[in-house]
């Protein structure tokens, strides 16, 4: 059978502020973020910082990278605004687990490839090593990125230059800019699609960033905890933080409630402006796509 053939996508959050105004297209940056079954974008007004269109899609019976490309092909093609080549800037977020976060001083763009080879398989026919400089540490994030994937969406915006990164940077750049930091050492949560993304901050400056595959509910409090003892943090004291597409009565969260004193979730970034129409959404989601907007 013809995976593709059966292989589509479907729409399954559309958020859209009335003050949303196609004539001003060279004012908005467009955010999208593409994983393995999902893809979301993301409309911001760089003049206020307003958050004008959110929309969300999962992307089904898709096995193969060439696949996903195709489907993306057809979303695109049936979008009213994907297509058009007017935005102020693009950015597109790539969900990958092969990265590697480097200290700038450390880092050589010339062997940008070596940072990866310890933990990443690259496949270099399909995949290329790309690297983004964060701007709120001193980091900088080596990933592997699908060369279709980013090379077709390049071919869509001739006259522009695609901001390229990996999830886990908007997350950080996201949770630097986050207003609500203490001195202590502090852990910020994304669980996303059986991913579960790990930052510590302290004194407002990055820590530490991993993440990690979750098969079951043990493994998020597994692996916060082999976290919170290689850093320090108090079960009693350290403050821990959660976004993501989970609900608040959830059985993660009740676990970790077992052993966390201090568990709450993240609300929206007070970095973006949202209308009423946002407020359909839980403040705790969409954290990261909201925070691609961040990375230049």
């Amino acid at each position: 059978m013809d995976t593709a053939a059966t292989s589509t996508f479907k729409l399954v959050k559309k958020i859209k502020d009335e003050k949303f105004d196609v004539d001003n297209l060279h004012h908005y940056s467009l955010s999208l973020q593409v994983g393995i079954r999902d893809f979301q974008l993301c409309v911001t007004d760089t003049r206020d910082n307003k958050c004008l269109i959110l929309e969300d899609y999962r992307i089904e019976n898709v096995k193969t990278i060439n696949t996903r490309l195709k489907v993306l092909h057809s979303l695109f093609d049936n979008h009213h605004l994907l297509l058009a080549g007017f935005w102020n800037s693009i950015k597109l977020s790539l969900k990958t687990h092969k990265f590697s976060l480097v200290p700038s001083s450390h880092f050589l763009k010339d062997n940008v490839s070596d940072y990866l080879v310890i933990n990443s398989e690259i496949k270099k026919n399909i995949e290329e090593v790309t690297y983004y400089k964060h701007i709120g540490s001193d980091a900088v994030n080596v990933f592997a990125a699908d060369k279709k994937l980013v090379n077709w969406i390049q071919s869509l915006y001739p006259k522009k230059k695609i901001q390229v990164i990996q999830q886990g940077s908007a997350f950080i750049e996201g949770v630097l800019r986050y207003d609500d930091h203490t001195h202590e050492k502090t852990m910020f949560c994304l669980i996303d699609a059986g991913i579960l993304h790990m930052v510590v901050t302290m004194n407002q400056k990055l820590q530490y960033y991993n993440q990690f595959a979750v098969r079951k509910s043990n493994d998020y409090l597994k692996y916060m905890m082999l976290v919170f003892k290689e850093l320090g943090l108090s079960q009693k004291n350290s403050k821990v933080l959660v976004w993501g597409n989970i609900k608040h009565q959830s059985q993660h969260i009740e676990l970790l409630n077992k052993y966390i004193r201090d568990v709450s979730f993240g609300s929206k970034p007070s970095y973006l402006n949202f209308g009423y129409q946002f407020d359909e959404i839980m403040d705790h989601q969409y954290f990261d796509v909201f925070s691609i907007f961040l990375c230049d």
